[in-house]
């Protein structure tokens, strides 16, 4: 169940949505880098985001030359999703999100009704460029969780910090946690994650998830990579604020991200599994609910007369049973009546109440 730790900002806002104790998940379609630089297929993104009913959805800022060298080499799972090499600056090359497209893509969102986001992967410059277009929060991929001086820098703005943590010890993401507080930000939520890409279910480990939230007393959520839904359902009802979901048009496009990836019908199913999850959670109060009340009238027992009784007649475990409905004196009552004396006649399957005896 989700936990509030002492001294923890317990809700924070991202444009129009609270995130945090008592509200509901917080789901961000990652679109990433599965536009394939195409603006047609980043705007198909957003309607199936939106179709989904998810939060947000996020893309990928950077320019290539300002997030690998010349010398990167592809990482296993991209070569596998590919199915080619290439170094890494040749692959994002064609994967940026070119600056013409922001204001066509923010102003669908805006049209849609649907938060847009983007991670700064290219450092200072990346962050200056969302600044500039005011974005609502920071979401920090993994790769960039020990990336003190941009994380610092971000900081310093003041708007939410999101951190993906895939590949980190605890102690990294506290390293990195305590960067942003020390930066005077507190608006911070932490993202589980596993950096590979599908992820199998025996890696996923939620429970780091609990210990992050316990020992950095920071709103925690989680960035999920597996091919279900479990795990974001399970995320979702072991007290994840955000759920970050990667998504595509199409698994079968050429791309690192796309085989890691759900379709938009199953991102649906997903959104709409994780919001069934904050219903029934609930507010943790036991009490009936209003259906409940009506059921249990029907639902309940009574003490009840089992045969005629006249006035006068001793009420024993003879003449006086318990049978629905849960109208009448409750069962707790029955020793208590018992040996006490009609006050009336009573006919069999009566509901007894207080008048009937003395």
């Amino acid at each position: 169940m989700r936990k509030f730790y002492y001294n923890m900002i317990k809700n924070i806002k991202i444009q129009n949505k609270i995130i945090g104790e008592k509200q509901p998940v917080f789901i961000i379609a990652e679109a990433g880098v599965n536009h394939n630089g195409s603006l047609k297929n980043a705007l198909k993104l957003v309607d199936a985001a939106v179709a989904a009913g998810a939060d947000a959805i996020k893309f990928q800022t950077f320019k290539a030359e300002q997030v690998v060298t010349t010398i990167s080499k592809m990482a296993d799972y991209q070569k596998k999703n590919t199915g080619k090499e290439e170094n890494q600056l040749s692959m994002l090359k064609k994967l940026e999100l070119p600056d013409e497209f922001y204001k066509p893509l923010m102003d669908y969102c805006r049209k849609k009704k649907i938060i847009f986001l983007s991670t700064p992967h290219g450092g200072f410059d990346s962050v200056d460029l969302l600044a500039k277009l005011k974005m609502p929060a920071f979401k920090f991929g993994s790769g960039d969780l020990t990336n003190s001086p941009v994380l610092q820098y971000a900081a310093k703005l003041g708007k939410p910090i999101i951190l993906g943590t895939g590949m980190a010890t605890l102690n990294e993401v506290r390293d990195a946690v305590n960067v942003i507080k020390k930066a005077g930000n507190k608006k911070i939520i932490v993202l589980h994650g596993t950096s590979n890409y599908p992820c199998p279910l025996k890696e996923v480990n939620l429970k780091a998830m609990q210990t992050i939230a316990e020992k950095l007393n920071v709103l925690v959520g989680y960035s999920d990579h597996t091919l279900g839904a479990e795990s974001p359902v399970a995320a979702a009802s072991l007290g994840a604020c955000i759920i970050e979901k990667h998504f595509t048009l199409n698994k079968d496009m050429s791309g690192p991200d796309h085989k890691a990836s759900v379709e938009p019908n199953e991102l649906k199913e997903i959104v709409e599994a994780i919001k069934n999850i904050s219903l029934i959670i609930g507010d943790g109060i036991k009490k009936p609910t209003i259906n409940e009340l009506k059921t249990r009238k029907v639902s309940r027992k009574s003490l009840v007369v089992l045969h005629d009784i006249k006035k006068g007649e001793e009420l024993t475990d003879k003449n006086i049973g318990i049978k629905r409905p849960g109208t009448g004196l409750e069962p707790k009552c029955y020793f208590d009546i018992l040996r006490k004396t009609a006050s009336r006649n009573i006919r069999k399957d009566s509901l007894i109440v207080l008048k009937d005896f003395k």
